[in-house]
């Protein structure tokens, strides 16, 4: 019966570092859009009263 080889040699690609500016900049985007539209319906709520 064949032993299962243990020590397999596995590649590792390690990746060239990319530029996450575009990224931080959706993210400002989105969260900026998402704090407007929370302050806005909160206004509303307030303004209601």
């Amino acid at each position: 019966m064949p032993k299962p080889e243990l020590h397999q040699k596995t590649e590792v690609k390690v990746e060239e570092s990319t530029s996450l500016k575009g990224t931080f900049t959706s993210v400002l985007f989105l969260g900026g859009f998402l704090v407007l539209t929370w302050l806005g319906v909160f206004i509303l709520f307030l303004n209601r009263f």
